[in-house]
């Protein structure tokens, strides 16, 4: 399976410079957050593809905005056997934000899914805008990430850890790619493409 992963910006070849079928052989969309509820849609019409998101810290979505594409947040969503967690969101760095979190708070909200995962025994994918704390994020409180990520990833042994927040216009803190113990981690800044096993 083929999944195209977006965050952070939209990518000009898929938007600007669209051609039809670009997004022919994708089978499944997952956004970290931060992009237009118009790319959101316009992704989700272009392509076969559901689209499935979870928040980044600037998005102030309203209901219907993103056009047929499905929210993950707070929730484990199964896409033909594939189980994807959404956490989205940031480390709390303004008072009274959306999308913004505490990592007791962040703790609360992955406390409060503990029967969906008992009853999907895990996840496959973990789906969020930030990252894990120590795990390719930054030392500044906007961009650091949740103990709470590394935490879920020791005990239920996901196959990727797919996060955005981190651009690859940052610096040297950008990186693509990385593993912790038996999970793959990835940075979907714009976008890239994961092939998950069959």
């Amino acid at each position: 399976m083929k999944i195209l992963v977006i965050a952070d910006e939209e990518s000009k070849i898929l938007y600007d410079y669209y051609k039809p079928g670009m997004l022919d052989d994708i089978d499944l969309i997952l956004s970290c957050g931060d992009l237009h509820a118009g790319y959101l849609s316009f992704l989700v019409t272009m392509s076969h593809a559901p689209v499935l998101f979870v928040n980044g810290n600037h998005d102030h979505y309203e209901a219907d905005d993103t056009g047929g594409c499905i929210c993950v947040e707070d929730d484990i969503y199964v896409y033909q056997g594939i189980r994807i967690m959404g956490l989205g969101g940031s480390m709390r760095y303004q008072p009274h934000s959306d999308h913004q979190y505490t990592e007791k708070e962040m703790n609360r909200r992955i406390r409060k899914l503990r029967w969906k995962l008992l009853r999907h025994k895990g996840f496959d994918i973990l789906l969020t805008h930030a990252p894990a704390y120590r795990l390719n994020d930054m030392e500044d409180l906007p961009h650091r990430g949740f103990e709470a990520f590394r935490t879920l990833m020791e005990k239920y042994h996901p196959k990727f850890f797919i996060h955005g927040h981190v651009h690859a216009n940052y610096g040297n803190r950008f990186k693509r790619l990385d593993h912790y113990q038996e999970t793959t981690v990835i940075n979907a800044y714009e976008k890239y493409v994961v092939e998950y096993p069959d």
